[in-house]
């Protein structure tokens, strides 16, 4: 009787255990689905970004402030669209037009012109970079 007491508490830590590790497993995976993704490190630009083919591995085992990826087209009114985001603010800049937004389904953000923004979506027409908090190193 004592053993499957024992059992039983093992087997509830365990479980307690496996939980915690899939929980975090799904906080590092990647936001975006696009081509080029880039993972930054550090809070800024400068620090330097890293382009990966393997965002969820890296993400994985790297601290990461910021991500993007980059998409064929203008499909920028379907990311925000899938991101349930409400567009804050838009400018122009470089012959793209720039989306700020706020996501329910992304932690953090920035605060830019007063308002917080955790997705900013960017694009030419010709391609689209999506990236959370923003695009880091340009669009």
């Amino acid at each position: 009787m004592r053993f499957f007491r024992k059992a039983r508490g093992i087997a509830a830590v365990a479980g307690c255990l496996f939980c915690g590790a899939f929980a975090f497993c799904l906080t590092r995976s990647p936001v975006f689905s696009g081509e080029g993704y880039e993972l930054y490190p550090r809070a800024s630009s400068s620090a330097g970004a890293l382009v990966t083919e393997q965002p969820a591995r890296d993400k994985f085992f790297l601290p990461v402030e910021g991500e993007s990826a980059r998409y064929a087209g203008d499909c920028a009114a379907e990311l925000i669209a899938a991101f349930r985001a409400e567009v804050v603010f838009t400018e122009e800049a470089c012959g793209a037009v720039h989306y700020y937004c706020r996501s329910p389904l992304l932690r953090g953000g920035v605060v830019l012109y007063g308002a917080r923004v955790n997705l900013h979506v960017a694009t030419d027409g010709a391609v689209t970079t999506a990236g959370t908090p923003l695009i880091f190193g340009g669009a």
